[in-house]
């Protein structure tokens, strides 16, 4: 019986992907709101809803839901907290975040997709003493993408952003820059480097090195991507630190209206 029953879970995750249209690999039908920590210039259509939920070291949880309210508008709500997975005081996040993005300028053949947003939802632990995450929020954001086809598709991207987690007195403005690519019709490669010019002073909680991100994302059902990610490989954390800490993606997009 265990037997038909394994079979039975692999047989539906293989037809599941035989219909795969999530964000990832060629065949994607959504566009990636983020890459790894950092925006993108993505945005969720009209009438569709998108819920995220990052797990990440020391029992971190972190969701999110989207909103494409109008065309080329989307609003978001966000919330966790760390030690939610592990034994032990959950440490429920002050606040939840809140996100929204506008589409400003839409791809063509010479010019990227440009996004404005702003977003309030840093990442993994928060530590109250300097009022802010491990991972600070991206804050107010212009983000950049442009696609090429190589082998499928290949995405560059880029982003400015401005950090409202300022009580570390590190009030840099933030760069960004990161890069997909499509490996068939349903799995693709991320990677993105965090400059964290905002988060190098004596009183920050990096070290000056920047974050380099890696992640995959694999498209398995309609609407629905799963991805691993490996974060941090600079090492570049001062508390916390665990060089290319383990991660867990996931996401879900569904019409609504």
């Amino acid at each position: 019986m265990k037997s038909n029953f394994r079979i039975s879970v692999i047989y539906f995750i293989l037809a599941a992907a035989m219909f795969a249209q999530g964000t990832a690999g060629t065949d994607a039908k959504f566009e990636y709101r983020s890459l790894v920590d950092i925006p993108s210039a993505g945005i969720l259509e009209k009438g569709y809803v998108g819920v995220t939920v990052d797990v990440l070291p020391f029992g971190v949880v972190m969701s999110k839901i989207e909103v494409g309210v109008f065309d080329n508008f989307s609003f978001g709500i966000s919330y966790g907290g760390a030690n939610i997975i592990g034994s032990g005081i959950v440490n429920w996040y002050e606040i939840p975040g809140v996100n929204l993005r506008a589409r400003v300028m839409d791809e063509t053949e010479v010019y990227p997709a440009l996004t404005l947003g702003f977003d309030s939802q840093g990442k993994g632990s928060f530590f109250k003493n300097i009022n802010r995450y491990e991972i600070k929020s991206p804050g107010f954001f212009a983000a950049a993408a442009k696609n090429f086809e190589l082998l499928g598709y290949l995405s560059l991207h880029g982003v400015v952003n401005y950090s409202l987690e300022r009580d570390d007195h590190d009030k840099d403005l933030n760069l960004g820059i990161g890069v997909e690519k499509t490996i068939g019709g349903k799995i693709s490669v991320v990677a993105e480097y965090d400059f964290a010019i905002n988060d190098n002073n004596s009183l920050a909680l990096g070290s000056g090195n920047g974050y380099l991100n890696m992640g995959v994302r694999w498209s398995v059902g309609e609407g629905f991507t799963i991805g691993m990610d490996l974060r941090n490989m600079l090492d570049n954390k001062i508390v916390n630190s665990n060089k290319a800490d383990r991660a867990i993606f996931i996401e879900y997009v569904k019409a609504i209206f």
